[in-house]
C-alpha cells in the first residue's frame, strides 16, 4: 500500500475541495472526520468512497479496509476542518430525500434560515434522539453536509431523513394533513407547548436564532407556541429550545 505524502496530490486536492459548499453541490460528495462519524455513516448505509488515515490507525478501519488510503499526518491535516487532525478523514456519498418520501411521516421539523452550522447539527442530533421522523430545511438554512454540521450531529445525520425545500406555500399544500406549529417569541395568543396535542401529524417550525421565523412561515401555521421562561433572561439558544420542544413532543 502506497502512502500519499504530497499535499499537491490530485486525489487529496479533490477531497479537500469538499470543505467548500460549491464542490459538495457539484459532486454530491461530502467529508467525514474521525472514527465515530465514519463508522456511524458506514453502519447507516452511507456509501464511503475513500478513507484517508495514517498507517498506525489503519487497523481501526478494518470494517472498510478495501477503501483505505494511507496518508501522512500533514495530508490528514489538509483534509481536516479542525485545528487538530482526526484519526481519519473520509469521502462519502450524500444521501438525498424527496418531499414525497416523507409525506406519510407524522413528526416533522422545519428549519427556516438556520445559518449556524453548529446549531443545525445539534438540532439534528436532538431530533433523532427524541424520535422526530424527518427534518425539512428551508430557504437559507446551512448545508447539512457542511463539516461543522456533520461533526455536531455526531452520526444522527445518517439516521433521519433531511429534505431541502425552497417554496413554503407549496410545501404547506402537500402537507395539508399536518398541523403547522410555529415557535415564536412575544407573539399574541401563543400557546404553552405542553397544551398542544402532538398525537396528530404535525410540522414544527423553527426560525433563526437572531430573527425567528419569517412572517410567511408564521402566517402559514395553525398554532403559535412559546416556551415559557424566566424574566431573568430574554431568550434560549435555538438548539436548546428545539431540544425542549422535541422532548415535549416525545413525552406527550
Amino acid at each position: 500500500m502506497t502512502e500519499i505524502t504530497s499535499l499537491s496530490n490530485q486525489q487529496i486536492k479533490e477531497a479537500a475541495k469538499l470543505q467548500q459548499k460549491k464542490f459538495r453541490l457539484q459532486s454530491g460528495l461530502f467529508l467525514l472526520e474521525g472514527y465515530k462519524a465514519i463508522h456511524e455513516a458506514f453502519n447507516s448505509g452511507i456509501e464511503i468512497k475513500t478513507v484517508y488515515t495514517e498507517t498506525k490507525h489503519a487497523k481501526k478501519f478494518d470494517f472498510i479496509k478495501e477503501k483505505i488510503v494511507t496518508v501522512s499526518e500533514q495530508v490528514l491535516k489538509k483534509l481536516a476542518t479542525t485545528e487538530s487532525a482526526p484519526e481519519a478523514a473520509a469521502v462519502g456519498v450524500q444521501k438525498k430525500y424527496t418531499v414525497e418520501e416523507i409525506q406519510t411521516l407524522k413528526k416533522i421539523v422545519l428549519l427556516e434560515n438556520i445559518k449556524d452550522a453548529g446549531n443545525l447539527g445539534t438540532i439534528i442530533r436532538s431530533a433523532a434522539a427524541f424520535g422526530i421522523d424527518a427534518i425539512v430545511t428551508a430557504k437559507d438554512t446551512a448545508d447539512i453536509y457542511n463539516p461543522k454540521v456533520v461533526r455536531a450531529a455526531v452520526g444522527a445525520l445518517f439516521k433521519i431523513p433531511v429534505v431541502k425545500i425552497y417554496d413554503l406555500p407549496e410545501f404547506r399544500k402537500k402537507f395539508y394533513r399536518h398541523k403547522f406549529i410555529a415557535t415564536v417569541v412575544n407573539y399574541p395568543n401563543s400557546k404553552n407547548p405542553s397544551s398542544i396535542n402532538y398525537n396528530e401529524p404535525f410540522v414544527l417550525l423553527f426560525g433563526s436564532e437572531a430573527d425567528g421565523l419569517t412572517d410567511e412561515a408564521v402566517n402559514l401555521s395553525d398554532i403559535k407556541t412559546t416556551i415559557p421562561i424566566s424574566t431573568r433572561t430574554e431568550s434560549l439558544n435555538l438548539s436548546a429550545a428545539a431540544s425542549i420542544m422535541f422532548y415535549i413532543c416525545a413525552n406527550y
